[in-house]
């Protein structure tokens, strides 16, 4: 590994100068140098804000990514760092004074856990409807909402490089049991896929699966090779990890390691998808990154792309073409637009769905077919996956035009449906139907499967 940096250096294209991770987080927010040229007021708020939704950064995002000549604009410093209106005014309020008056942790961590309970911490009916049975036990760190795809939960993995501002899996890291999913549990998860042979896919998320070891990896993953997974067909690894730490591909002990893994999942037979989380061009800029690409691609591993549409960070549609084309180049697959989901800080970075569409559209419209593989806007609400196609007017009235991409019945996929065009709607809670009708095609159907969940 130290050879392989020597040739890039030797090319005048250094990997990175940090190939030591070292992280930041709440209590450590001052030791970053470059806080210091922020006011003692900025800094401030940062606290407030860090002490009731997660924060942490790693010196490659400090020192690679972030233009620290553009604060607070630079998007990257708003995808990493806490701001100022990531808190309702009477939330920041409440939180601000207690810091004032130097509040021990006990009372700040009190109030914190209030101001979280309304955030919707587990959005779109995560803990009581996606949660599977076996033998009349909860699976705990597995959810199973459509029928093909079953999602775990390691244990190991329930952290980040770096924790996004806007992410919708923050409750895994406050630090509160009760809104958290994990599983160090292997062997349930086994037993559920050999008993699930409707199921085709796995994807491990988290948190990111990839601050793991790869003997973690392994002890999830090569069992799956016996024949009675031979119904599993494909492997799904969400991660952040390409941003945020592409040492774990390069110059970490245990790279190679994980890439003969990839290596070995593929030779078996098994498709490993990398779900990869990239928001802005700028995460795909630096040499060790596209090392880091490159030699995921050589093990046979398909990387596919998603983020979110969020304001402050990439709700323009040059950002989005920039982006798509980027990831053509270097072999990647553009795969979603996310609508940024109903939890957390989302009053902060959420963006209009008529405004989400009209980007979309003017973003793939600037690209070549083989970007135009993303699909979008899409919503991943309590029924399942919900795509804006488009905007319309029928019968002289203005519509969004629906459809699910998944549903948690699968009959629901691909049905097109109709909501009353709505420029201040930003999620599908928000949308009334058209034409009339008193409710969505879906809506009966759903209603009763919360019944029957709560129900039980």
């Amino acid at each position: 590994m130290t050879e392989l940096i020597s040739i890039h250096r030797r090319r005048g294209e250094p990997l990175s100068e940090f190939t030591q991770f070292r992280v930041f987080n709440e209590q450590r927010l001052n030791a970053i140098p470059q806080i210091q040229n922020l006011s003692e007021e900025e800094r401030f708020q940062m606290r407030v804000i860090a002490s009731v939704l997660p924060f942490r950064v790693n010196e490659y995002v400090i020192n690679e990514l972030i233009d620290w000549s553009n604060i607070p604009d630079d998007p990257i410093f708003q995808l990493t760092f806490p701001q100022r209106g990531m808190l309702l005014d009477e939330d920041y309020e409440a939180m601000a004074a207690l810091h004032r008056r130097g509040a021990d942790r006990a009372e700040i961590q009190a109030l914190a856990r209030e101001i979280q309970a309304r955030l919707n911490p587990h959005p779109a009916g995560q803990q009581e409807l996606n949660v599977p049975m076996m033998d009349g036990e909860r699976l705990e760190g597995m959810q199973h909402k459509y029928r093909e795809t079953v999602l775990f939960f390691p244990s190991p993995g329930q952290t980040c490089h770096s924790y996004c501002t806007f992410c919708f899996r923050w409750a895994q890291f406050v630090g509160n049991k009760e809104l958290r999913f994990a599983s160090n549990e292997a062997g349930k998860l086994h037993r559920y896929l050999a008993k699930n042979e409707d199921v085709t896919d796995l994807l491990l998320t988290g948190g990111d699966p990839l601050v793991m070891k790869s003997k973690h990896f392994e002890n999830y993953l090569l069992p799956l090779l016996d024949p009675r997974f031979q119904h599993l067909q494909t492997i799904r690894i969400g991660s952040k990890s390409l941003s945020y730490w592409p040492q774990r591909f390069v110059t970490d002990d245990d790279a190679d390691a994980l890439l003969r893994l990839f290596e070995r999942l593929i030779q078996s037979g098994k498709h490993v998808a990398f779900m990869a989380h990239f928001n802005h061009p700028r995460e795909m800029s630096t040499p060790i990154v596209r090392e880091a690409i490159r030699r995921i691609r050589d093990t046979g591993v398909v990387i596919r792309t998603q983020s979110p549409l969020i304001r402050h960070i990439n709700d323009d549609a040059n950002v989005w073409s920039d982006l798509w084309r980027e990831q053509v180049r270097l072999g990647l697959v553009p795969y979603y637009m996310f609508v940024e989901r109903d939890t957390g800080a989302k009053h902060y970075f959420e963006v209009p769905l008529a405004r989400a569409y009209e980007i979309y559209r003017d973003a793939v419209q600037r690209v070549s077919g083989l970007a135009r593989t993303v699909r979008g806007p899409s919503m991943s609400a309590g029924p399942g996956k919900v795509e804006i196609q488009g905007v319309t007017e029928i019968g002289g009235e203005k519509v969004f035009v629906l459809r699910f991409i998944q549903g948690r019945n699968p009959d629901w996929v691909q049905r097109p449906f109709f909501a009353k065009y709505d420029t201040a709607a930003t999620w599908l809670d928000d949308l009334k139907p058209a034409f009339g009708e008193a409710k969505f095609f879906y809506q009966d159907e759903f209603e009763a499967m919360c019944r029957e969940a709560t129900s039980n």
